[in-house]
């Protein structure tokens, strides 16, 4: 069987046409497909839509909503917590990630000895250049930083192997980054690339400082490496006051000790003071991480499920 994971988030109007799609390829695929839509806190109708095609197609449309937005990550980790199948592959409803690469992504599967097949993006036509620009620089700057390779213009979608699933929920932390995640249990991976494509409906709900807040946590889980430079900076600021020190006497030893202006001194306070501040964010940022882990609290609450709906 082959579980297609489909995370969704006020997306009404793409499911019919991502279900739509899908079906198209079912001929190629010699599989059983079991659909699991997972609804994230929805506002739109989308709950309403996905319960429909669960009753008109019971033996392999399943669903979960939750009982509130818990992010796409949550949304991940609940969809490969409950699929059931021996290939399980995370697909965007709004068909950015192609359905007809499935076929060729299992044949890669089963005549090989690799675990997972990944996609990545051959460019990033239409996406604002200035999304583009920061996107290769996160890439660029996480693989020089951490041990966890990550590939750039990698997305979600990809295959993989039930051992590979079984080895990423393992890793129950409530702070995840599955891009990392995924590269983190190891297991053998290749890549298909393919040309953007643009959303079919819908916009996205990704705004660039979402995107930006989810770069600092994927930096944060899969480095200490800005705890690392807050250190050299407070080291270097240190050295740097005391040969300034050093200087201030032995010119008052030898030269007298002249009047120095305030604002001199006001400016090398703030610089201090704002070196101070910037460590102590760095540091804050990692203690909210702990905090956040050590509450315990469930990565994702189940409102609904299609066993429910039965009932």
């Amino acid at each position: 069987m082959l579980s297609i994971i489909i995370p969704c988030f006020n997306e009404e109007e793409a499911i019919p046409l991502f279900f739509e799609e899908v079906e198209k390829t079912k001929r190629l695929i010699r599989h059983d497909l079991e659909y699991l839509f997972v609804d994230d806190g929805s506002k739109d109708q989308t709950l309403t839509v996905i319960r429909d095609l669960a009753q008109r197609y019971p033996d392999r449309v399943r669903y979960i909503s939750f009982s509130r937005n818990f992010g796409k990550e949550a949304a991940l980790f609940a969809g490969l917590q409950t699929a059931t199948g021996d290939l399980i592959t995370v697909m965007d409803v709004d068909l950015q990630d192609p359905p007809e690469l499935l076929p060729k992504m299992i044949g890669m599967i089963e005549s090989s000895d690799i675990d997972c097949v990944g996609t990545r993006r051959a460019d990033r036509t239409g996406e604002p250049p200035i999304r583009s620009f920061f996107a290769r620089m996160f890439y660029q700057l996480i693989n020089k930083i951490s041990d966890t390779e990550m590939v750039d213009g990698a997305r979600d979608f990809r295959l993989m192997t039930r051992q590979m699933v079984d080895a990423v929920l393992e890793l129950t932390e409530y702070n995840r980054f599955s891009k990392g995640l995924f590269s983190w249990v190891g297991f053998k991976t290749e890549y298909l690339s393919y040309e953007n494509r643009e959303r079919t409906v819908g916009e996205t709900s990704w705004s660039f400082w979402k995107l930006f807040n989810y770069s600092i946590d994927g930096i944060i889980n899969f480095s200490d490496a800005p705890l690392n430079i807050a250190s050299f900076v407070g080291a270097l600021s240190c050295l740097g006051s005391g040969i300034a020190l050093i200087f201030i006497i032995l010119r008052a030893m030898f030269f007298g000790d002249p009047t120095s202006g305030w604002p001199s001194m006001v400016s090398i306070l703030l610089f201090i003071g704002g070196l101070q501040l910037l460590s102590l964010g760095i540091i804050g940022k990692y203690i909210g991480k702990i905090f956040l882990e050590t509450k315990k609290r469930p990565i994702y609450i189940v409102k609904e499920t299609e066993k429910q709906e039965e009932r």
